[in-house]
């Protein structure tokens, strides 16, 4: 068929001409930064950095290429070289949790650390749940306390339905209540094939990550009343998927859906259930996962080239725990990855 041209006939020519005019102009200047975008890369790779880190927060975090270390599972806070940051000095409370009581799995480092911090600081008195990492349950709960609130700290597997609901039970006894109930206890490992991953590695992911959310989640709810809320720590493997972390991955993406699930059975009772997807973050949970040399370039190749610290994390779970905040706001994922990719 013949080409036709709309009526008046002079206006198409004009809007060819005009886009020929725009990339002109555009094409030197995307050829610049092109050019200072390769020159930054080759930078970077030869400072042992994928691409440059970007810093958006108030000051400035630990980039790659970090010391290469190894630990034993399930990791120690204190051995991490650098410290995780979790203080989030910047950040100042507004009581935006007085008069709360919130429980933390996995509270003794890591993101867990850091949300019992600043829960603290805006009000709530703070129970914490982890394995045998005494040392560090220990330094939480000082800094908690430092914070003004109360803090109690529980050895428990959160496998076990009979001490899920034991951790809860003594929350109730010591504080009188239960606010929000952080589910965030979890266990890793990598395996570069499926064949890789035995039964009992297989069940250990399954019934920490997922099957421990059920319980907890269950033992707490009967202590929880309207404006009551659950968090569950998900991640960017449960959005994107990971070949290394199958298993893991697989029961992130459960925890997304559980979470979407619980939201809608809870919602007549106005407790609200919604969770933080992040991306890469700098615990005790990566130097436990995998060889020294892969620790030295965790998260470098995330969005902005280097791996969250817990402080830049936790102000999500402060915004998702505060009715004040996020009274409207449940059943979502709010990834947490530092753009769009992780």
């Amino acid at each position: 068929m013949a080409t036709r041209k709309a009526s008046p006939s002079g206006k198409p020519t004009q809007a060819a001409s005009k886009q020929r005019g725009i990339q002109r102009d555009i094409d030197p200047r995307n050829a610049k930064k092109k050019a200072a975008k390769k020159a930054a890369k080759k930078a970077a790779k030869k400072a042992g950095k994928s691409k440059p880190a970007v810093q958006a927060g108030p000051r400035r975090q630990p980039e790659n290429p970090l010391p290469k270390q190894r630990q034993r599972k399930p990791g120690q806070e204190h051995a991490l070289d650098p410290q995780p940051r979790f203080l989030a000095p910047d950040y100042r409370g507004s009581g935006k949790l007085d008069g709360m009581v919130a429980l933390v799995t996995g509270g003794d480092s890591g993101i867990g650390r850091a949300v019992a911090v600043l829960f603290a600081r805006e009000g709530a008195d703070v129970a914490i749940t982890y394995l045998s990492e005494d040392r560090d349950a220990a330094d939480t709960r000082r800094h908690v306390e430092a914070e003004g609130a109360r803090c109690i700290a529980l050895a428990a597997d959160v496998k076990d339905p009979r001490a899920c609901e034991a951790v809860v039970k003594e929350v109730v006894h010591t504080f009188g209540r239960l606010d929000v109930l952080v589910n965030n206890a979890a266990f890793q490992m990598h395996a570069h094939a499926l064949e890789d991953i035995t039964d009992e590695h297989l069940q250990e992911t399954l019934q920490t990550n997922i099957a421990g959310y059920f319980h907890m989640a269950r033992a707490a709810l009967p202590h929880m009343t309207e404006g009551a809320s659950i968090i569950n720590t998900g991640s960017e493997t449960g959005i994107f998927g990971n070949g290394k972390l199958l298993d893991y991955s697989a029961t992130k993406g459960a925890i997304h859906a559980f979470t979407k699930s619980l939201a809608t059975s809870l919602l007549g009772r106005g407790i609200r259930v919604n969770a933080v997807a992040p991306g890469p973050v700098w615990t005790p949970l990566n130097p436990a996962d995998r060889p020294a040399e892969d620790v030295a370039k965790f998260g470098q190749d995330s969005d902005m080239g280097r791996p969250a610290q817990p402080e830049e994390v936790s102000p999500a779970y402060v915004f998702l725990a505060a009715p004040v905040c996020a009274s409207y706001v449940n059943g979502v994922v709010l990834p947490v990855m530092g753009g769009p990719r992780g």
